[in-house]
Formats: structure tokens, sequence, C-alpha cells
């Protein structure tokens, strides 16, 4: 193949009679390389045609720029280019990171790496999850590195804990999570178990330029196979993560013999076998399984967005199999394994499926009811701390004010909480939860990072208890609202794929009554505060200053309202999404949760009109 790549590029992109290159130097330069390096034929291949036709608006999107790798690492369609997931990029972004913790850990060569995958796959271009894990560890395994690789598919949240649990350098996650079924991703643990955060990400991205052409040895992934620096963690990690989970079964004679009955599902990815042993772990009986979609497959046949957080959509099949078996509970995780939706069916014959926020109230408030009949001593709860992502309702800040544990919030995404619970254990702390609204949540702090199989059988146990008292879980959460105060959230997001319209959006609220002047009041509603995180203004603080830390290249500005809402509008740093909070609290019995929710519509619907203006900037509203 390399003899002809030289060629072929060059013999394609000149174009006879024009006295010049018909693509750009810089993508010339780009589709010279790949044809060089590329030893994928189906990518080789379609990047030739795409020269040879000379289609230069694909080419722009496959060559235009690289993919930026950023602490969520990286994420992409699969296919050919740099722009893409594919066998050279998967090659070219390990050897970054690979040089990269060379310099960062003396002893990388005796400790080594932890590498896992999803069921992801794409036929067109050969790319898989459990291929690019391949040609991962063949990087590290070339250079001397020893590789922890799963032989099969596993959680994401396997990966953290196996860094954790062997004290490793770092592991990487082949896994695009929830996204549609032709994206995939790479995403880096650091040697603290959490997910990477800034530096690390600019010294890797950084790394990854300067380690673009493949190594020797970089295709050649049978030298894995025989090597004695291959290990695989699967039997072991599968022994010790389950029996660490145990310590987390509070009520273990209640689950033996309760008569609640679950649904479980999988949607097509890698949970099935994790949840089973997970209930199993905690004495139940096995949930039901949703034959369709138990085992996995990279179509997600049976649903529009393999993403149960998007609610009665993604779970029909589920809601179909529960009103047959007379189950009363549905756990639903995402195909990766570390989200969790929880639906249950009313008196009323209707299934409530729960947001984030409200599953959050509940298992906090659970965890902690379980961790204070363990620790009668009132001095304990100083050093007892939960966390929340700064979109998230504050139910666990209200819990922590009444109770007497620590509340902290953090930026969005379990990276900062991860990291954040990292830091209060290393000082003797205890963390007892952390949750985000996007349905993710930290039950057990051996894994850093959130874990829906985990929160899958810890609700299990948490509505079984309830059920001997005669509760529901939605009884429950409103007794939490009633002792702690109603907290009424809403949330929704706007797909735009044009980033000029996204940046217009935020600068418009930056500059709405004249030049850096943020809006004072949106429709009736008066806004008493302000604060921007890409900025890192916070018209609370004293200096003006916001305590949280600042990203220049991700919007977020959060209102506050002198009714005591809370709205923040943000871009997702993983999807074309402008996303949208929004959050009512009342104190502790003191408030018409109805009148609540009725304010609460009226202030999300005057800030779409407002601020968000979806026509104005092109964006298209969430489906259903």
């Amino acid at each position: 193949m390399e003899a002809t790549a030289d060629t072929a590029a060059m013999a394609v992109t000149a174009t006879p009679g024009s006295g010049g290159p018909s693509v750009d130097a810089r993508l010339d330069q780009e589709t010279t390389r790949w044809l060089r390096w590329d030893k994928n034929p189906l990518t080789w291949e379609s990047v030739k045609r795409l020269l040879e036709e000379d289609n230069k608006e694909e080419l722009q999107k496959c060559f235009g720029a690289r993919m930026e790798f950023g602490t969520a690492g990286l994420r992409a369609m699969m296919g050919a280019g740099i722009s893409r997931m594919n066998d050279l990029t998967i090659i070219q972004t390990t050897q970054g990171l690979c040089r990269y913790l060379e310099k960062q850990f003396s002893d990388l060569k005796q400790r080594g790496v932890v590498i896992s995958f999803d069921a992801r796959a794409h036929t067109a271009s050969g790319g898989s999850s459990r291929r690019f894990a391949r040609l991962a560890a063949t990087a590290f395994i070339s250079q001397g590195i020893p590789v922890y690789l799963f032989s099969d598919i596993t959680p994401t949240p396997f990966v953290p804990y196996t860094v954790s649990h062997l004290k490793l350098c770092a592991g990487i996650m082949i896994t695009a999570s929830h996204n549609p079924k032709q994206d995939n991703g790479y995403k880096v643990y650091w040697d603290n178990g959490a997910q990477i955060i800034s530096p690390h990400d600019k010294g890797i991205a950084q790394a990854i330029e300067e380690n673009l052409e493949p190594w020797p040895q970089a295709w050649e992934d049978s030298i894995i196979n025989d090597s004695p620096l291959l290990h695989d963690p699967s039997a072991s990690i599968n022994k010790d993560y389950f029996e660490d989970l145990k310590k987390y079964c509070f009520h273990r004679h209640v689950n033996r013999e309760t008569q609640v009955k679950f649904v479980h599902t999988s949607v097509h990815g890698v949970a099935h076998h994790f949840v089973q042993s997970a209930f199993k772990a905690f004495d139940f009986a096995p949930p039901v399984a949703v034959p369709e979609q138990k085992d996995p497959d990279p179509e997600f046949p049976t649903v529009t967005h393999p993403n149960p957080e998007e609610g009665e959509k993604a779970l029909a099949l589920s809601f179909a199999l529960a009103d047959k078996t007379k189950a009363k509970i549905i756990l639903a995780n995402d195909p990766d394994a570390d989200r969790l939706a929880v639906a249950e069916k009313q008196d009323s014959g209707d299934w409530k499926v729960f947001s984030g926020n409200e599953l959050g109230a509940l298992l906090g408030w659970w965890l902690f009811t379980c961790w204070k009949e363990k620790n009668q001593d009132p001095s304990a709860l100083k050093d007892t701390y939960m966390l929340s992502s700064t979109v998230s309702s504050r139910i666990l800040q209200a819990i922590a004010l009444k109770e007497g544990f620590h509340f902290e919030e953090t930026l969005t995404g379990f990276k900062w909480m991860g990291n954040r619970a990292k830091q209060l254990m290393e000082q003797g702390k205890n963390v007892l939860f952390a949750f985000e609204e996007a349905i993710g949540y930290m039950c057990c702090p051996f894994v850093l990072d959130k874990d829906g199989v985990s929160a899958a059988v810890i609700s299990a146990e948490l509505a079984s208890f309830l059920a001997t008292k005669n509760l529901s879980l939605s009884q429950q959460l409103n007794a939490i609202y009633v002792e702690y105060g109603y907290h009424v959230t809403k949330g929704t997001y706007f797909i735009c794929h044009d980033q000029g319209n996204v940046k217009k959006l935020f600068e418009n609220l930056r500059n709405y009554d004249g030049k850096n002047n943020y809006p004072k009041t949106c429709g009736r509603f008066e806004i008493s505060g302000i604060r921007d995180l890409t900025t890192g203004y916070d018209d609370s603080q004293p200096d003006k200053k916001a305590v949280l830390p600042t990203k220049e290249s991700s919007q977020m500005i959060t209102f506050t309202f002198a009714n005591g809402g809370v709205a923040t509008i943000r871009t997702s740093g993983t999807e074309p999404k402008i996303k949208y909070y929004s959050e009512l609290c009342a104190p502790p019995g003191n408030s018409d949760p109805e009148q609540l929710k009725k304010e609460l519509n009226e202030l999300f619907s005057a800030i779409k009109e407002h601020f968000l203006q979806p026509e104005k900037y092109n964006m298209k509203p969430k489906e259903g």
C-alpha cells in the first residue's frame, strides 16, 4: 500500500489546466500522509476514492481539522480521516498518550495501564471498540509497558476501578457511551482513578501532534498475543469489584425476601451480565431482562437514541415487559453502563420515569440514612461529604444543611467530582455520594466516576426496603421534599450544528443591555445574580470573580432570579447541544408544589423566549 500512496495522492490532487492543486495545500499534505501511514484497507480505499473523485466537501469533513483531545478524551464519528475515530487516529492518540505518560511517571514500565472497550462497531470503516483497544494495547506493549487489557466488553466504571485497585498509571476506555451508533470515543483516567483534568488534556494533545507517524510495530497487533506484558484482569476484577460492592448492601435479609419485581434493560450495551452479578452480590433474585435489548448490538436496532435519559421513548420495551410480568420497577443502563434511569409503576397505572435530580435526591437520602444507622457518633458528620455538579439540583445542599454534613458543588461532569472526591478522601474525609442531573451517580467511592451497575442494585435495595414500609419511591421522594424543601427542576436541550450561532447566542447574553451588560430581567422575572464560567465573572462575589474554575473554550452562564429560581445555559462537551437547566427551591414546610411547578414553567418559557430564541439561532428542540 505504501508504495502507491504518495503517487495516488499526487495523481489526483493536480487538476489538468488549473495550474494548481484542487484541494488546498494543507489538505494535500494531510491526505498524502494518510495514504502513506494508513494500513486499514477500508479507510485507505475510501480516502483514495475521495481524492480520485475530487470530493472537496467530504475531504474537508474528514481532514479539515484533527479531533480535539480534551478532558473527555475524544468522541467523534467512526470513519476515515483525522477528524474521525479510526485505526490510524487511535494509534496516533495512543502514541501521544504513551509519550506523555513516560514523562509523567518514572515507574510506568513497572505499573502499566488498563484498557477496556464497549461493543461498538462500524462495518464501513472496519473500526470497532475491540479493535481500537487492541491497537492501543499494541502501542504500549511495543514500548515495553505492561497492559491490563480486558478480554471482553466491560462497563466503563471497571476502568477507573482497575486503575485504583491495581495502582496503575492510567486507564483507557473505548466507548461513546450513549451517543448515536456511528460514534466512538477514547476516555482517559489518571493514576488517581478519576478522569483527566487540565493541564493533562493539553499535554496529551501536544504529545499526539508530536507522535503522528505510526511506530514500526504500530499495526502489528499480533505482537501482543504472546507478550509477557499483556495481562487479562477480567476474572480478578470481576471478583474484586463485586466483593467491594457487597460492603454497600445494608439490608440483605430484605433483598432475599422482597416481593418487588424488577425489569432491567441494557439498551443493547454491556450491562446485562454485570447487573445480574450485582443483584446476586446483594442476594436478590435476578431482574427480568428485556430480551430484545439484553445482548450487545452496535446497531441499537430497537431505539432511535441509545440513551435512557430520553425517557419513555427509550423505555417502551421495558414498560411492555414490566406490565406483562407485573414488575413495579424498571432499571435502565446506557450502553456503557455508567448511567442509570429508573421508572416506577404508579397507582394510577402510569409509569413515572425519575429525572436525574429526583433519583439523586432518593439515592443521596438513602446513602446518608444507611450511613447514619452505622455511625451514631455526631462528630463523624464533620468529615462526611456529598457532591453534585453545578447544573444539578441543590437538594443535597438542603439535606446537608439540615443533617450537618458537608456539601460541595463542582463544575459539570464527573471528572470534577471524581478528582474532588479523591482529594477529600486523601484528607481522611468520607465521600458518601456524588451525582449529576444527567443520570450519573457515584454511590460507592471505590469507583471515582459515575457507575450505573452499583447505582442499579442500590436503587433496587432502596425500593425493596421502602416496600417493607408500604412506601413507593415516589412517596419517599415527596417525603424528602416535605422534610428538606421542595426542589422542582426542569431541563431540556437544543441541537445546534452552527458554532457561529452558538457563539452569537452567548455573546448577545453578555452584551444584552449594551456592551458588557448582562440582562437584568427575563420577561417578568427579575435577575438577582449572574455567574459566567466562560469569562470568570460572578457578581455574587466581592471581587466579581467566580470561585469555580473557568474555561474559555466552553460556554456556561448561570442566572439567579429574585424568586429563588436558578437557570443555567451551557454547551455540551461531547455533542452539538445547547443544554438548559432550571430549578426553583422552597424552604421546608413552606411551599405549594403545584404553585412552584407553575412558576418554574413560566420562568422556563421566559428564558426560551427571551434568551435562547431557538428560531433566531436556528436551533432544533429536543424531540418529543
